[in-house]
């Protein structure tokens, strides 16, 4: 029975690699889609009975802080109005770097919160992401026009524009939900329009651009340690120092054998060894980062059951990266893969871009307090940023970048009311966000986004208190 639920589990982490990617016609390499994996959209509800989900659209300016230009685009939204009355709220969720679904309006916690004060539910699309894609392409030239300034005036100009539409709505009270980047979206919007929102939810939120993000993998190597054991942890750190000494010691035939390399690689080649090394992390990074109760458990139980360090995690990312022929890990295909995007629509392209304009957040391996090695420097993801967008993102830039996003939304100091953060105490982000001194709830076991759902008996009592929580705030917002 256990090694059924193992398969079972590494089979669901292949789908979900494989399924975060809406690739057509382009091999997709090693480390876009180890990548794509960490930036999937929110889990999927369960949806228990039918909802009338309807698909619309609202026409928005392509630049909304430059009156001269005057072209637009047509952003997607979803709305369910099974409970809207007179007056109902408006319970919006906001999209982030995915393509919006039905099931975040038709079940979970947030739903159930707009059936019991008789919401509107409205799911909002962030430009360039799904299917609200403001450009003919997505150069660098065309890219400009994405950023969260851009697309926190979106929501601005929707709240808005809804009312304006819906009479019977027009001096209703907005709360606003969102997870990951788009729960920072809550919290920066509470910032910027105060007067549009009476409250927000954000779950998961990081609020600090940091272009070194050393923390994320501490914390992901603290969930192994923490749910799957001392002798575990230590497999994941002794494997991996070994598969590095393969290559430092001349045995890299060996080594890329053992990882199914495809033999292009070139393990002289620093940014092959680093993109390699990353793509490692970051199938362990992916299962902690969803971690559902059991599911490390069972992946370190598979580990130890090898007989060697090396071969136990050679075996684990090969089923996590999707068991291909052979592993194509170079970096030279990441490169072409942004580039090929240009003009071939994937969300991978877009928010890395918005990671070397922006934030960072390289989850990089400039720690010692994390098991997965040292040869995935920050300087593989700021050199990425260079080769794909342009000279003008170096080093220095990419920083001043990320410095100015702390200057416009007060980093850790974001000064917002009635915005209520919960954050998963095993999430590899939430060193990013606010802690239990700033008034954030941290859930234990939990991690990323994982309190949407409707409140169940097999919630934590941290989850249900938080979930409680959040209702009871709902309630005075709307008041």
């Amino acid at each position: 029975m256990a090694a059924f639920r193992l398969a079972v589990v590494l089979l669901a982490l292949f789908v979900a690699v494989s399924q975060g990617l809406d690739l057509p016609n382009k091999d997709v390499p090693l480390l876009v889609k180890t990548l794509q994996n960490l930036h999937r959209g929110p889990p999927k509800q369960t949806v228990l009975k039918r909802a009338n989900v309807q698909e619309k659209w609202i026409t928005q300016k392509l630049d909304n802080f430059d009156d001269d230009n005057k072209e637009t685009y047509e952003m997607r939204y979803l709305v369910n109005d099974e409970f809207q009355e007179e007056g109902s709220p408006i319970f919006i969720y906001l999209g982030g770097e995915w393509e919006i679904e039905a099931s975040m309006v038709s079940a979970g916690h947030w739903y159930d919160l707009a059936e019991q004060h008789k919401g509107v539910l409205v799911y909002t699309e962030h430009r360039y992401y799904g299917e609200s894609v403001p450009t003919s392409t997505m150069s660098t030239a065309n890219l400009k026009y994405l950023h969260v300034k851009q697309a926190l005036a979106d929501v601005a100009e929707f709240i808005k524009s809804f009312k304006a539409e819906h009479p019977q709505l027009a001096n209703s009270k907005v709360v606003l939900a969102g997870g990951s980047y788009s729960a920072t979206m809550v919290v920066w919007f509470k910032r910027l329009y105060p007067d549009l929102v009476d409250g927000g939810w954000a779950s998961s939120a990081p609020i600090l651009a940091k272009v070194a993000f050393t923390e994320y993998k501490e914390v992901v190597g603290q969930a192994f340690l923490q749910l799957g054991g001392q002798k575990c942890y230590d497999r994941i750190q002794n494997g991996i120092a070994e598969l590095e000494s393969m290559f430092d010691n001349k045995r890299g035939a060996e080594a890329r054998a053992m990882l199914r390399l495809c033999n292009s690689f070139d393990d002289k080649n620093d940014l092959d060894i680093w993109s390699l090394f990353g793509s490692i992390s970051n199938v362990f990074a992916g299962t902690a980062q969803y971690q559902r109760p059991g599911d490390i458990e069972y992946y370190c139980d598979y580990l130890l059951s090898f007989r060697d360090d090396a071969t136990a995690i050679a075996n684990f990312v090969y089923w996590g990266w999707g068991m291909p022929s052979c592993i194509d890990a170079r970096y030279s295909s990441t490169v072409d893969y942004y580039l090929w995007a240009v003009n071939n629509f994937d969300a991978g392209r877009p928010w890395y871009y918005q990671t070397c304009n922006e934030y960072g957040w390289y989850q990089t391996s400039g720690s010692a307090k994390q098991p997965f090695g040292s040869k995935f420097p920050t300087a593989m993801y700021t050199t990425l940023c260079a080769d794909v967008f342009g000279s003008q993102f170096s080093n220095e830039q990419i920083n001043s970048n990320a410095a100015q996003t702390n200057l416009d939304f007060g980093g850790m100091s974001p000064e917002v009311e009635n915005v209520y953060m919960t954050h998963g105490a095993l999430d590899p982000w939430n060193p990013m966000g606010h802690g239990v001194a700033e008034g954030a709830t941290l859930i234990a076991n939990a991690s990323h986004c994982a309190d949407f759902s409707s409140i169940s008996a097999s919630d934590s009592a941290e989850m249900r208190a938080s979930k409680e929580r959040l209702a009871e705030l709902v309630s005075e917002w709307l008041a």
